[in-house]
């Protein structure tokens, strides 16, 4: 267990760099978006029931509709060019960050094998 918690710590702190620099503008430092236009990733009901879903999201991009945490979202998220290795940090560093407690660690393994589904 204490090997996973430090890959799962280092791969968290390659996350929050890559939040940093890609997924802070609209999604905020707190992880609460904003209100009717960018959704939440802090308390989220969609990122935890919706792991795969989000996974191929960062990867590819969104658009359409979803709805998070009962408010209605329709805005578009343009893919960002990451690596499978990077998808596969910042979902961590999102799925363990302001109280998210969500999912499995994820690798860039799983990001291969969740955008090829």
């Amino acid at each position: 267990m204490a090997q996973k918690d430090t890959k799962l710590t280092a791969s968290m702190e390659r996350g929050k760099s890559v939040y940093n620099d890609m997924c802070i503008t609209c999604h905020m430092a707190n992880g609460k978006g904003v209100p009717k236009a960018f959704p939440p990733l802090a308390n989220a009901d969609f990122l935890r029931d919706n792991q795969e879903e989000s996974i191929k999201g960062v990867k590819n991009g969104m658009s359409g509709e979803m709805v998070v945490n009962g408010v209605t979202y329709n805005s578009a998220m343009a893919p960002l060019g990451l690596t499978n290795e990077e998808v596969a940090d910042v979902m961590n560093y999102i799925n363990n960050s302001w109280g998210n407690d969500y999912g499995e660690f994820i690798t860039a393994e799983d990001v291969a094998k969740t955008i090829n589904k």
